[in-house]
């Protein structure tokens, strides 16, 4: 009884997790606002966007960098980096009496020993979602001046930063054909359509554009298989690859430093991703774990083999763990 008890616990956290972190994201729908977009477009959100930091500057994943994005924009704070409140301890910090942590998750697995209904012992493998508070360091005093410190940008100088994503974009190998007005990615064909640069209205936003149908392009069955043949539109299936494109390429932004267009296109998938969320709780976790994906797959096809070159990351199995458990 008391094993059963701590399970229905457990599921009853988990299922609060979820409810939280996608009642505050539709919300921001039902308002016209992609919160993963909300980012660039606030006003206290001084200089270049980044991922949000753990104390030890490694980068967030998933759908973790939505809730601390979410949260930086609520709250008003300005810094990257997040820690707990040991950590903050450790670090020689004291959080300020008042101040309340945001939410972070982490999935993980662990190995339980159950009895077999022939009496025989067996092992099961049960995941879990485990929740946590972190808190922004301008919410900590006392802490090392690094601990404040904003890392400084790899491209300063904006036309760096264009040639960057260009040579990112081209070491892919996907195939982009020029045409047309429209921006669009085919799986018959396996090719990006894409309209002349000179068409958007600067070079980011090509750029930020080519990202979104990059994460398309990422999902096909010899790639990281999401299913896209037969996608039809407006069905279910498709929503939920758009709401991948529209959350990878947010992502995808941050670590090539440009700013996201915001696609009047995209407009009409708003009521679809309502739609999706409110009938599966654990979508957006999803969708933010295969958004993961594909921005990690994209950067392994990068030629350099610096760290600093690579997208720095969490743990490459972090964000599939998120998405197993959901």
């Amino acid at each position: 009884m008391r094993k059963k008890s701590r399970t229905n616990q457990n599921r009853k956290a988990k299922k609060d997790v979820y409810a939280r972190v996608t009642d505050r994201i539709i919300a921001d729908l039902e308002k016209g606002v992609r919160p993963w977009i909300k980012p660039w477009g606030a006003d206290h959100m001084d200089g270049r966007i980044m991922r949000p930091l753990r104390f030890s500057g490694e980068p967030y994943v998933g759908i973790n960098v939505l809730m601390l994005w979410s949260a930086s924009i609520e709250h008003g704070y300005d810094s990257p980096t997040w820690m707990t409140y040991r950590q903050a301890e450790q670090l020689g910090g004291q959080v300020r009496k008042g101040e309340k942590g945001s939410l972070v998750v982490y999935a993980n697995s662990m190995t339980v020993k159950e009895e077999a209904e022939d009496g025989e012992e067996q092992e099961r493998e049960v995941r879990y979602l485990k929740a946590y508070s972190v808190f922004n360091t301008t919410q900590i005093d006392g802490l090392p001046e690094r601990s404040y410190a904003k890392p400084e940008p790899r491209f300063p100088n904006p036309v760096e930063r264009i040639e960057h994503a260009e040579q990112f974009f081209e070491a892919t190998g996907a195939e982009i054909r020029y045409g047309g007005n429209r921006a669009y990615y085919s799986s018959a064909s396996d090719h990006i359509q894409m309209p002349p640069i000179e068409a958007f209205r600067d070079a980011a936003s090509f750029w930020s554009v080519l990202g979104h149908e990059s994460i398309h392009w990422s999902g096909t069955k010899d790639r990281l298989a999401r299913g896209l043949e037969g996608n039809r539109f407006g069905s279910q299936p498709y929503a939920r690859e758009e709401l991948t494109a529209e959350i990878g390429s947010a992502f995808l932004c941050a670590d090539l430093e440009i700013t996201p267009e915001v696609r009047a296109d995209h407009a009409s998938y708003l009521s679809s991703w309502i739609r999706v969320l409110k009938q599966d709780p654990r979508a957006i976790f999803s969708a933010a774990a295969q958004a993961q994906r594909a921005v990690d797959y994209l950067h392994g096809l990068q030629p350099s083999t610096t760290p600093e070159e690579k997208r720095p990351v969490e743990t490459a199995s972090a964000s599939c763990a998120l998405e197993a458990a959901s």
